[in-house]
């Protein structure tokens, strides 16, 4: 449960300093706080962030961490998870109505029928869901280890992998399991274009096409190097080559630009003339609303207990199996 945005955010009342990235030093100091960012976060963010990581990375921080106050900087079921995994810390998020495309793909409702009609199944979750799904999950994975969590269920056992399933396809194709795939997606991930992407290897034919797994089939098969958010980083800087074909959101193209200054980065082309290959739901989050929300210590990601304590065992679940 999400608390409604107050008016504050908007108020021209709250004048900002000058220097933000300062007072947003003072403020993590005097709360005792930690600023978690996705990669996929504005630069300025990314720079004044305690630690920048994918999903799995910050699930592991928010866990470990002996903050009293999270403030989460990516969308609001990255805030969620850090909620359950620190029920009674304070957790912040600069923007509520920074949500997810591929969490909205799986409404808790329709998934509840869905996992009713197919009884004895394993319920695998990619981490990009809702609290409620997550509660009604048996093991939650990421990009990074959902091929190491599926490949530790026993053979004979059926399993439920949701919500995405550009994802589940890839999965499926690199542990020869059979998964039955709740149908979501993620807007950023479907919106490359491959004849774009072709037309661009051809314009830079040392290029690497480096790809995230919830990019859809067509555009995986052209790619050099398919791997989570923080393994495409990785491989950017291990590999030889001197230009990559970046396809996934191009907020990670900051932190392999600072890894690699010398080495060229391009974002893979979307469908139409747009920046549609930007989350718009991560660039609602901005380095004025971080301070903002540790000044007034709002919004704040409140969650029922009963959907906590749901939620918290299949996480715990995949934080022991990875």
């Amino acid at each position: 449960m999400l608390k409604t945005a107050l008016p504050y955010q908007n108020s021209l009342a709250n004048a900002l300093p000058t220097d933000l990235f300062e007072a947003i030093a003072h403020l993590k100091r005097d709360l005792n706080a930690v600023v978690l960012a996705h990669y996929y976060q504005d630069p300025d963010i990314q720079d004044i962030a305690d630690y920048i990581g994918d999903s799995l990375g910050l699930s592991q921080q928010a866990a470990s961490t002996d903050a009293d106050v999270i403030v989460f900087a990516g969308v609001h079921f990255m805030a969620e998870t850090a909620k359950i995994l620190n029920p009674h810390k304070l957790v912040l998020l600069p923007d509520l109505a920074a949500g997810c495309s591929l969490a909205d793909s799986c409404p808790p409702e329709a998934f509840a029928e869905f996992k009713a009609a197919h009884p004895g199944h394993l319920v695998v979750s990619y981490i990009n869901c809702t609290a409620d799904i997550k509660a009604m999950s048996d093991i939650i994975c990421t990009s990074s280890n959902a091929v190491k969590i599926i490949q530790q269920i026993p053979a004979d056992q059926p399993i439920i992998f949701a919500p995405d399933r550009n994802l589940g396809r890839y999965v499926m194709e690199q542990t020869g399991r059979d998964l039955v795939l709740w149908q979501g997606s993620c807007m950023v991930h479907e919106t490359f274009s491959e004849r774009k992407l072709v037309q661009l290897q051809i314009d830079h034919p040392t290029a690497e096409v480096i790809a995230h797994p919830e990019c859809e089939a067509a555009v995986l098969r052209h790619a050099h190097y398919i791997g989570s958010t923080t393994a495409l980083l990785n491989y950017s800087q291990r590999s030889a080559s001197e230009a990559f074909i970046v396809a996934t959101e191009p907020g990670i193209i900051h932190q392999m630009q600072r890894a690699a200054p010398s080495k060229r980065f391009i974002p893979a082309p979307p469908i139409n003339q747009c920046a549609c290959n930007e989350c718009p739901h991560m660039r609602l989050n901005t380095l004025e609303k971080l301070y903002l929300c540790m000044k007034n210590r709002q919004p704040e990601i409140t969650l029922p207990e009963a959907i906590q304590a749901a939620a918290l065992k299949p996480i715990q679940r995949m934080l022991a199996m990875s």
